[in-house]
């Protein structure tokens, strides 16, 4: 008779990760702020309001970042 093994340190499969993922779905321009909404587990009004936010409070640095995420994320 053979005996099944089941090793409990076998790799786990990719869609149990939780990475960042664009959303572009939900997105309007690219789908940063939707993805963040998501990783987070917020609205994404939320997002988008803080990101507004911080583009008037910082002189538009954010918009620069939203740019880098929306490239390297992508």
């Amino acid at each position: 008779m053979s005996q099944l093994r089941f090793d409990d340190a076998a790799p786990r499969p990719l869609t149990t990760s939780r990475g960042f993922r664009l959303d572009k779905a939900r997105g309007k321009l690219m789908g940063v702020c939707a993805g963040i909404a998501n990783y987070f587990s917020i609205d994404v009004t939320l997002v988008r309001v803080a990101f507004a936010l911080a583009t008037l409070l910082g002189l538009g640095s954010a918009l620069i970042v939203y740019v880098l995420i929306g490239l390297i994320a992508d």
